[in-house]
């Protein structure tokens, strides 16, 4: 469940935030607004490093992809594999170790993460209250604060270069930090609707909401 919890994290970052609207001026808003301009797709690389609140660090690294509206992929490679896919409907988490699915249903509030709504700055100013963080580290910075008492996040951090978003920053209410850093975005590429449709590989246990018409594989 640890893994399980710290995964999704990293995958759907801001799952059941309750945020309210205040938009932003400045430099960092400004890199946002021309980094989303016509934004419909988009991947990339990220490595993140995880301090849980005992200060141990964990550092992963892998794949992302996401397409407007709800749709979302987060592959982790290394060290250990690991595939969270959000199909619009459900978000589905793969851990090949543990040979294990765990499924539930996408509610609204976890479409919206801080990454899905670069596809959206109408959302993200419904979602969201944003303000500028200045200048640090070589980026500028936006910060989207919950004012929600069930938020499961202190505060997340988005930092700009003159790329784009490099960088995103979050704290959960448990004192965990994640530092993702992006590399290698695609701008709207063509992704394959297979991308987002996910199937229990053979063997592996499901638990959770499956879908309706869709049967646990039998272990073997």
């Amino acid at each position: 469940m640890k893994r399980f919890r710290f995964a999704a994290l990293a995958g759907l970052f801001a799952l059941s935030l309750t945020l309210s609207a205040q938009a932003a001026t400045g430099p960092a808003r400004a890199r946002l607004d021309a980094f989303a301009q016509g934004l419909h797709a988009l991947s990339g690389n990220f490595t993140q490093t995880l301090t849980d609140p005992t200060g141990k660090v964990q550092t992963s690294s892998g794949t992302l992809v996401l397409e407007a509206p709800r749709q979302f992929r987060w592959d982790t490679l290394t060290p250990n594999k690991q595939t969270i896919v959000a199909d619009g409907s459900r978000v589905w988490l793969y851990d090949p170790d543990l040979e294990q699915v765990q499924v539930r249903k996408q509610d609204a509030e976890e479409a919206h993460s801080p990454l899905t709504v670069l596809t959206d700055l109408k959302q993200l100013d419904k979602d969201f209250t944003v303000s500028e963080q200045g200048a640090h580290d070589g980026l500028n910075w936006l910060r989207l604060t919950s004012t929600g008492s069930d938020a499961q996040f202190s505060y997340v951090d988005l930092g700009f270069d003159a790329n784009g978003l490099a960088r995103m920053q979050f704290k959960d209410q448990l004192g965990a930090v994640s530092d993702i850093r992006f590399s290698n975005w695609q701008r709207n590429p063509t992704i394959p609707p297979q991308d987002f449709n996910f199937t229990p590989p053979k063997g592996a246990d499901v638990i959770g909401d499956l879908p309706e018409l869709t049967t646990q594989p039998i272990k073997n």
